[in-house]
């Protein structure tokens, strides 16, 4: 629902679309919807009337930033367009960002009809894939919704989880706070979230994962690798304040999170992308193992013993 009124009411900002959530004003099948409430076809929804901000003469996207986003692509098909999305990037506009990768690649491409698929945080990189027709998005969404996608990342975990392989099973619950931001924790109350872990280097106070997902819960890895003890390195909201501070200060600007690959079957046909590790995460990586070597992470505590 949050999507779509993002989508239906351009211009109006996140902390207004989810207060009207909030207080009961925006309503499907005459019930009230909640910011995750699904739409399916032959839904009503009544929105309230709102006022949209008005639209700013010369504000259009920067030539440097359009050009940025058009070079990041990777694939292009009847039905898809895949791009490595740069950090920084948001993957659409809104809450304080003018544009997004949607409208920046709709800048570079205006005769194309573009949809996003599904979304990445603004601070992870990596496979960010669109729909150039109804068929590409209707039916990838749907695979998403089914589990049938494979989404893999590639993280930085604090600390020296014991096993090399290792499942994190536990519920997420998001709640939207005062301003729209969102936040995750693990909760009984919370919807089943799986994340499957595995090493792939070892590093002085860290450790270079691949996770894949089981489920495709808001910021599911992030918390799931907070909540046993080992939370991401570089991130912001749910990370280790000093850890990010020293990492900071040996060249991490930014959460060490990267959707390295994507895959799905779609009528008949096999896609896979895959997105090679960015410079300044492989820079950081190498400056880690040169100069790192008397950091210590103190792992907090956590209800599962890794």
């Amino acid at each position: 629902m949050d999507n779509a009124l993002v989508t239906l009411l351009k211009g109006v900002p996140k902390s207004m679309i989810y207060r009207l959530l909030r207080t009961g004003q925006v309503r499907v099948n005459g019930k009230r919807a909640k910011p995750d409430t699904r739409l399916v076809d032959g839904d009503t929804l009544r929105i309230p009337p709102v006022r949209m901000a008005d639209k700013v003469e010369g504000r259009g996207p920067g030539e440097g930033q359009v050009a940025e986003v058009a070079e990041a692509v990777i694939f292009e098909d009847k039905h898809f367009l895949v791009i490595d999305k740069p950090a920084g990037v948001a993957s659409h506009g809104g809450s304080g960002v003018s544009h997004g990768a949607i409208e920046l690649l709709r800048a570079a491409r205006p005769q194309e009809h573009l949809e996003l698929v599904h979304r990445l945080d603004r601070d992870t990189s990596g496979v960010l894939v669109f729909a150039r027709t109804r068929a590409g998005l209707t039916g990838l969404q749907a695979a998403i919704r089914a589990g049938e996608v494979t989404k893999q990342y590639l993280c930085l975990m604090l600390g020296h989880p014991a096993k090399a392989r290792f499942d994190v099973n536990a519920p997420l619950l998001k709640s939207i706070m005062q301003g729209g931001e969102r936040m995750v924790r693990v909760a009984e109350s919370g919807k089943p979230s799986l994340t499957f872990f595995r090493e792939m280097e070892q590093y002085p106070s860290a450790r270079l994962m691949q996770a894949t997902l089981g489920t495709g819960r808001t910021h599911q890895i992030r918390v799931h690798a907070a909540h046993i003890g080992h939370p991401l390195a570089g991130d912001p909201k749910y990370g280790d304040r000093e850890m990010n501070k020293r990492y900071r200060e040996m060249g991490l600007h930014r959460m060490f999170l990267h959707a390295a690959h994507l895959s799905f079957d779609l009528d008949g046909r096999a896609y896979s992308f895959s997105a090679p590790l960015p410079a300044d995460l492989k820079d950081f990586l190498d400056t880690l193992a040169v100069k790192g070597k008397r950091l210590v992470y103190t792992r907090e505590k956590s209800r599962t013993d890794f």
